[in-house]
């Protein structure tokens, strides 16, 4: 027992559980945007599949940690043209990761798209998306999703027993706080417009990191927390504007 719990595996165990935690909000948003379409009575149903897919994803791949370790290794190159643009070579994850971004930038476009300028007919025909589908939607994502954080943790840890822990810990939050974020997201607007835009800007994110240009994810979530943060302090003040007297929302006029 005491070589299981020494001071740097704890450690290893604490800042890999919030890591995959914090990579864990862009699969929850994911899954709350998505299953709003799904009528009310299968949406919890939905959400909990998904995430109990995610778990069981990743740690397949945490069993096949070899195999994604040989994910880096180039398997399609294309050569220089006339010496005018570089040779790019691309990877099984590159590849994984190109085709999760466009999809997640396609899907985030439409929804944002219905949401902004798509008629009530629309809304209605989108809400009977069936069951089946939405479940398909949520595991392509999740296959993404769960790459990405099985490659972070190989680099974090070499200790598999620390990695399933924090992955299983990760998971049981999300399944915990899924039904409240979803709720929260479609009960505020302009916050489902915000949650749109970040899975559009990881997206970007994950289309950049398929042609290998890295870009530090600490300063996608500084953005995203900060965002968040604004549109609260808006909440609060709108929330402040309803309860004041009309008298004093609206001075009468002088002249």
């Amino acid at each position: 027992m005491e070589v299981l719990f020494t001071p740097d595996i704890i450690v290893s165990l604490i800042t890999l559980t919030v890591l995959e935690i914090v990579l864990g909000i862009d699969n929850i948003i994911f899954i709350s945007i998505l299953v709003a379409r799904l009528p009310e009575r299968d949406q919890a149903r939905a959400r909990t599949i998904g995430l109990s897919l995610a778990l069981v994803l990743r740690i397949v791949f945490l069993f096949g940690a070899t195999w994604i370790a040989q994910l880096t290794s180039d398997l399609l190159t294309i050569p220089s043209i006339a010496g005018l643009t570089p040779a790019l070579g691309f990877s099984g994850r590159d590849l994984i990761m190109l085709a999760g971004g466009l999809f997640l930038l396609a899907k985030a476009t439409s929804e944002l798209h219905a949401k902004l300028e798509g008629s009530e007919q629309t809304a209605k025909q989108g809400a009977t998306v069936s069951f089946g589908a939405m479940i398909a939607q949520i595991i392509a994502l999740d296959l993404v999703f769960s790459i990405d954080s099985v490659i972070t943790a190989i680099g974090l840890t070499q200790h598999f027993w620390v990695m399933v822990v924090a992955v299983v810990i990760s998971i049981a939050v999300m399944q915990m706080s899924a039904g409240g974020i979803s709720r929260f997201i479609h009960r505020h607007p302009t916050v489902k417009v915000l949650a749109l835009a970040f899975l559009i800007m990881i997206g970007t994110l994950l289309v950049a990191e398929g042609f290998e240009v890295h870009v530090p994810k600490g300063y996608v979530y500084f953005s995203m927390a900060f965002s968040m943060a604004v549109e609260f302090l808006n909440m609060r003040l709108r929330g402040r504007a309803v309860d004041q007297p009309v008298e004093l929302r609206q001075p009468p006029y002088q002249s």
